[in-house]
């Protein structure tokens, strides 16, 4: 088990996602098990970046659900093609037919949100339904979620039970903005992504930057570390570093200075009272 897990994560690595061995394990198992997973940890460090990366590395679709607040199973699952109903029923009246029900809620109708196109998937790969930031949706919506990955069925009251010839592979992400419910949780594999180090961060910064040079990669990885350290609103996280990064060599920085840090830190911190935090701090880069 161990060669494939390493073959995972060489493949994840080709993606573009540099993984340490926990994770690839937990992603392996969630594929071969075909059991959902859950990612925790805070936000920007490559969760949902994890399951993008995965489906590169599979070769197969991404079927992605944004969740936030108020998200409800129908605008997950599907909705009807109203306006193509209505032309529907006007073409029948100009040509004197009769529409019945069935023939206005039928898959001619049907428009497909992520949940239903990710049962619906035709393979002969799963897709990968990346169901992001699942703390921002509500319990009901939880509770929902739980039935589907469980079963991997739908139903449409008009058209009836859809069941998944292919299941998906389903990851969730959480930046714990909230506790989960242990119903959820049980039913997923689970994994905590942690802020990796300085070293790891400067391996990633050169993965996803390839044009950029060593010294910076490593540079930008120890200035966000330190500004980790200041008491911000919202650290920077592995993305950030990325952006940074990337923006730092497009301007052909050749020394990581203050005036070059306080031109750019707008791609590092995103709130203007972190940028005051770390203004007053001084010597962050």
């Amino acid at each position: 088990m161990r060669d494939a897990v390493a073959r995972l994560a060489a493949e994840l690595e080709d993606a573009g996602y540099l993984t340490d061995e926990a994770l690839a394990t937990a992603l392996f198992l969630a594929v071969e098990l075909r059991q959902p997973i859950l990612l925790e940890g805070e936000p920007g460090v490559g969760k949902t970046e994890a399951a993008k990366a995965l489906s590169r590395a599979l070769d197969t679709k991404l079927i992605r659900l944004q969740c936030y607040e108020g998200l409800s199973s129908a605008d997950a699952l599907y909705e009807w093609n109203y306006p193509r109903q209505l032309l529907g029923i006007r073409l029948a009246e100009v040509r004197g037919e009769a529409l019945s029900e069935a023939d206005l809620f039928s898959d001619d109708y049907l428009l497909a949100r992520p949940l239903l196109a990710a049962i619906e998937h035709p393979g002969p790969r799963p897709a990968v339904l990346l169901i992001d930031e699942v703390d921002r949706a509500d319990d009901e919506f939880e509770a929902f979620l739980l039935e589907l990955l469980a079963e991997a069925t739908v139903s449409i009251p008009e058209l009836g039970t859809r069941r998944a010839v292919v299941p998906p592979i389903a990851v969730l992400t959480s930046n714990r903005t909230r506790e989960l419910h242990d119903a959820l949780k049980r039913r997923c594999l689970y994994q905590w992504i942690a802020h990796p180090d300085a070293g790891r961060v400067a391996a990633i910064i050169r993965l996803r930057v390839p044009a950029a040079e060593d010294w910076l990669a490593e540079r930008v990885a120890r200035s966000v570390q330190r500004l980790r350290g200041l008491d911000l609103a919202k650290p920077p996280g592995v993305a950030e570093a990325i952006d940074w990064a990337a923006a730092l060599h497009a301007l052909g920085v050749r020394e990581l200075d203050g005036t070059a840090a306080r031109h750019t830190v707008s791609a590092v911190l995103k709130y203007e009272e972190d940028r005051a935090v770390a203004e007053a701090a001084g010597g962050w880069w």
